[in-house]
């Protein structure tokens, strides 16, 4: 029991807001809301700072074609299949480039270890597993199948120039 010389407030007095803590709730409002958007511009903003090995070790030289093979045989003389391949190819940092006589663009696949060139003159994009890739060699193969044709085995090689 309460005594009599307790007693209870009747009502909670809650102080008027006046107009300096209407400001000083606004003025947080805008630095949390200032906070957030610092914070997100910081996320997005982030580039990769740097490209990877084998970004580099594409795009640094041009590259020159050293053999055009398709099961095991030369292709790249007048008519064979990988004619069009012959000579300089080089990948530039904006993924576009050219590939012997085809111009276009590449991307990296399957973490790096595919290469994939793109070409208006190229029936469809063409998909390699990147077999070497050192400062003076580029290797990469493929398969292709047109039934009831055998299977093509495609090997191309290039050598930094």
């Amino acid at each position: 029991m309460i005594g009599d010389s307790e007693q209870l407030p009747s009502q909670i007095v809650i102080p008027p807001v006046t107009q300096n803590s209407t400001f000083k709730l606004t003025e947080m409002k805008n630095v949390a809301l200032l906070l957030a958007i610092v914070c997100c511009l910081q996320l997005f903003s982030c580039s990769k700072n740097s490209d990877s090995e084998k970004f580099k070790l594409l795009t640094g030289p041009t590259w020159q074609s050293d053999s055009l093979l398709v099961n095991g045989a030369d292709a790249s003389g007048t008519g064979g299949l990988l004619e069009n391949f012959k000579g300089d190819a080089k990948f530039n940092t904006d993924y576009t480039g050219h590939f012997g006589s085809y111009t276009g663009t590449w991307r990296f696949a399957f973490n790096e270890t595919q290469i994939v060139i793109s070409s208006d003159s190229l029936l469809l994009p063409l998909t390699a597993i990147i077999a070497e890739l050192t400062t003076s060699s580029l290797k990469v193969t493929t398969s292709y199948t047109l039934p009831p044709s055998p299977t093509l085995n495609i090997r191309m090689t290039f050598k930094a120039k």
